[in-house]
């Protein structure tokens, strides 16, 4: 989900953490289980994701998947991951026809549960501009390509996989957890996740957190941050799908009205793009995030950054002038269908358009709309909202929030070279929103390296994922679990800004 990968380039939304002690030890017990596979153990762990990218699990709309691929992906991770579905203490169940929720018995019941979610429907990929075909599951110069590398079956597969090369191992977890994978993410989460949810709710359930996909650690992504970064997204921007319609009567084009309907909602939608949202910087952390980054920075930009009192004006203007940065600050719309016309001589009887709406999390789905019927501002157009959503919450990032602490952790413990780890915010949707009737601790975080390449390649052509990447995502797995044993939060992390 390209969208969801966008939350990457909000790292100047962040605040710097710099961890004084990367070892992590306080989480590392005497029975811990070392992350160190065999050769044959490695040969199969990308063997079985390549099997999974070759599985063609499209959802294609709301009304439309290959529901033939989904079942097939089900009955394929029960043979590449005998032990998980064999072992007496995890539950397997079907939700929604085709998503799979685990339930995965620790032996203290005083340690609250979390969850890990992930999903493994993907988005069409149409063979055009395709270095390989896009569910080949091909192994070229170190890396598998095919849609769903990075987005998301690599979560799928990794989360299953660590799972079960613990079992081999031996490993009975403390804390119990859960594991959601959704079938129907990539068209909002309604059969899957939101089922799970709901059956977990109904079961009385509450988790201590979530960990879905939605960043990453980057680099290059900034101009004049050299350095890769963690980022924890800790919110996720909300949504409206609002369709516009305007009705008029039809005519012959030979004799015209002065308006038509194409007309006056091409007016309209000019209106929206012309004048953007409200510039929302200096509301809520974005000013003293981009404070606490200044000393990242190289001069002048880390004199500008850290006197905003005097620069506000500037930066705010600054950031208007770039599509990512200008997504930072503000709600923003984006025309992304139009619909009108039925014959090159007839005055078209109606004119449509859908309009999206990504939602700042200092705003609301209601104020987005009254908002865009004041800048529309014409009666003769339609406002029909097809689907709306506010902001995430934010979720706790102190050093009291055990699942932000534990990411943190397992980050500098896996990734050495990332000294810097920063909460954000997902500019982006994932089916995470679904389960805040579980938990106040939503974190968005995919451990893997990105770069602008492979960024562009999610939800585009030639994605892929390079076979050490895909490893070291399943040791950062292999670890998290057995982190997430402790019955304490990690050492509270030292700041030095």
């Amino acid at each position: 989900m390209a969208q969801r990968y966008l939350c990457v380039l909000l790292l100047i939304l962040a605040t710097v953490s710099r961890s004084k002690d990367l070892g992590g030890r306080e989480l590392r017990a005497a029975s811990r289980i070392p992350s160190h596979f065999s050769r044959e153990e490695r040969v199969a762990m990308k063997e079985a994701l390549k099997g999974a990218i070759q599985i063609p699990t499209v959802s294609f709309s709301h009304e439309e998947s290959n529901t033939t691929a989904l079942a097939e992906f089900g009955e394929y991770i029960h043979k590449v991951f005998p032990t998980v579905f064999s072992t007496s203490f995890i539950q397997h169940e079907v939700v929604g026809k085709y998503s799979h929720l685990f339930t995965v018995r620790g032996s203290d019941p005083s340690l609250q549960p979390y969850m890990l979610l992930a999903h493994f429907d993907v988005v069409p990929a149409p063979e055009e501009g395709w270095e390989v075909p896009p569910f080949s599951g091909l192994e070229r110069d170190g890396f598998i390509h095919g849609r769903g590398t990075l987005d998301n079956k690599n979560s799928v597969m990794g989360i299953l996989q660590a799972l079960e090369l613990l079992l081999i191992r031996k490993y009975i977890p403390q804390r119990s957890f859960f594991i959601a994978l959704g079938h129907d993410e990539e068209v909002s989460g309604t059969n899957g996740a939101q089922k799970i949810s709901a059956l977990l709710q109904a079961r009385g359930v509450q988790v201590a957190f979530v960990v879905d996909e939605g960043s990453a650690i980057v680099s290059e992504f900034i101009p004049y941050l050299k350095k890769p970064f963690a980022m924890i997204s800790i919110s996720e921007k909300g949504a409206i799908d609002l369709m516009l319609r305007v009705n008029m009567t039809p005519g012959h084009s030979s004799f015209p009205p002065k308006e038509t309907s194409i007309g006056i909602l091409s007016a309209a939608i000019s209106r929206l793009e012309q004048t953007p949202m409200p510039n929302m910087f200096g509301s809520g952390q974005l000013k003293t995030m981009l404070q606490q980054l200044a000393g990242e920075f190289p001069f002048p930009t880390n004199i500008v950054l850290s006197n905003l009192w005097l620069f506000q004006p500037l930066v705010s203007r600054l950031m208007d002038r770039n599509p990512i940065t200008n997504a930072l600050v503000r709600t923003t719309t984006a025309l992304t269908m139009f619909h009108a016309g039925v014959k090159v001589n007839v005055i078209p009887p109606a004119a449509q358009a859908i309009v999206n709406f990504r939602i700042h999390p200092a705003q609301t789905v209601q104020e987005v709309l009254e908002l865009a019927r004041n800048i529309v501002a014409d009666d003769r157009v339609q406002f029909q909202v097809l689907r709306a959503f506010d902001p995430l919450p934010i979720s706790p990032s102190d050093d009291q929030a055990l699942g932000y602490q534990l990411l943190r952790q397992t980050i500098q413990s896996v990734f050495p070279e990332v000294t810097i780890v920063v909460p954000g915010t997902c500019i982006g949707n994932t089916d995470s929103r679904h389960y805040t009737n579980l938990t106040t601790g939503i974190y968005l975080f995919n451990p893997v390296s990105l770069q602008p390449s492979g960024f562009r390649s999610i939800h585009g052509v030639n994605e892929k994922i390079s076979i050490q990447a895909y490893e070291t995502q399943v040791k950062f797995i292999f670890e998290f679990i057995q982190n997430a044993d402790t019955d304490r939060k990690p050492v509270p992390h030292l700041h030095d800004l």
